[in-house]
């Protein structure tokens, strides 16, 4: 474990006593199901899916060359596109409205890239590089969002919980790089749901998202749950800031992909094989649910601040702030199995 691990460890130890917060509100939500096994070792690091109707496209962590697995309902490898270009660290994927698959390739877990990339990859054959560069360094990144529009936007992986929004800065061009700037920081607080590789602490990392395919509602998800957030007017800046409903996702031991069918059904996988494809029926609906609900409680929670969960526009200075965390307690076991976690991730990439 490298050294700036290690610094990082410090703060998460003080963040991992914060577990008994309820970061958004959490309505009467399907337990996740079992759709089918993934058992194709080639998905061992299954991080990214979307859905095409018939099946779904799904795309590893990693890898040497551009590839898209495409998936039967029964989570067999039906066919695997390839194209030459050599990512870095592919991390997720979207799918925008013209059939292209956006590949996020933003992972950097040393945090020492001068630039990040996005692929537009045609299931036809070929694909467009586009590089990108942060306003404010280097970030470690599993999360793409695709506007309507076919925008993209960048969530950043921060073991504080808070998250950095980010998207272009002007229209992409090819190769770049092109701009980011910052939009927003998405603040989330630890839950208790059960799973992930570093217990409540990974409940705060961001690994993954999704855009329904009528573009109304986005989600986020981290290692054990998934927030939900409806989407006004195509903005998905102002839908970040609005309360999200959380769906929890427990017991995946490193769940990163998340996608929505297109009558709204949740769908949720974990890297490691012989691990399943899970659904959550009609989780899409409980967006609407929710907001009739609580009406006024949209953007602030009720000590009159902003919800955990929601995204906060930044400065001027563009810094990530510590997020509101309900307590702090720090254990010498927690310590133990932060270290323990982190080291298992950092030797399987």
């Amino acid at each position: 474990m490298g050294s700036r691990v290690r610094g990082w460890l410090i703060a998460v130890v003080v963040l991992a006593g914060s577990l008994g917060g309820t970061p958004a509100a959490l309505a009467e939500v399907p337990a996740p199901e079992p759709v089918c096994t993934v058992g194709d070792e080639r998905l061992a690091e299954l991080s990214g899916l979307v859905t095409t109707g018939d099946g779904w496209y799904a795309v590893n962590d990693g890898g040497s060359r551009l590839e898209v697995f495409a998936l039967g309902r029964d989570c067999a490898v039906r066919d695997v596109l390839t194209d030459p270009t050599d990512p870095y660290d592919v991390e997720d994927l979207a799918l925008a409205g013209d059939g292209t698959l956006w590949l996020g390739d933003t992972g950097d877990n040393d945090r020492d890239r001068d630039t990040v990339a996005l692929h537009a990859f045609d299931p036809g054959g070929g694909s467009v590089l586009y590089r990108l560069t942060y306003p404010d360094g280097p970030h470690d990144a599993e999360a793409l969002l695709l506007d309507p529009a076919g925008t993209p936007y960048v969530i950043t992986k921060n073991m504080l919980g808070d998250s950095g929004v980010y998207r272009p800065a002007r229209e992409l061009s090819s190769p770049g790089p092109t701009p980011l700037e910052r939009v927003g920081t998405l603040r989330l607080t630890a839950t208790d749901t059960p799973g992930g590789p570093l217990g409540g602490a990974g409940s705060v990392l961001v690994t993954g998202a999704a855009t329904m395919p009528d573009g109304s509602v986005v989600a986020v998800r981290t290692y054990t749950d998934a927030y939900l957030y409806p989407v006004p007017d195509g903005d998905v800046v102002a839908a970040l800031r609005q309360q999200p409903v959380r769906v929890p996702l427990p017991h995946e031991p490193q769940g990163e992909a998340i996608a929505f069918e297109r009558d709204g059904t949740l769908l949720s996988a974990s890297e490691g094989v012989g691990t399943p494809i899970r659904a959550v029926p009609g989780a899409a609906g409980l967006v609407s649910a929710a907001s009739q609900d609580r009406p006024d409680a949209s953007r602030e929670g009720g000590d009159g601040g902003p919800s955990p969960g929601t995204a906060e526009p930044d400065g001027e200075d563009g810094r990530e702030g510590l997020p509101v965390l309900p307590g702090i307690a720090v254990a010498v076991f927690v310590a133990a199995v932060l270290v323990f976690g982190i080291d298992r991730l950092r030797r399987r990439r």
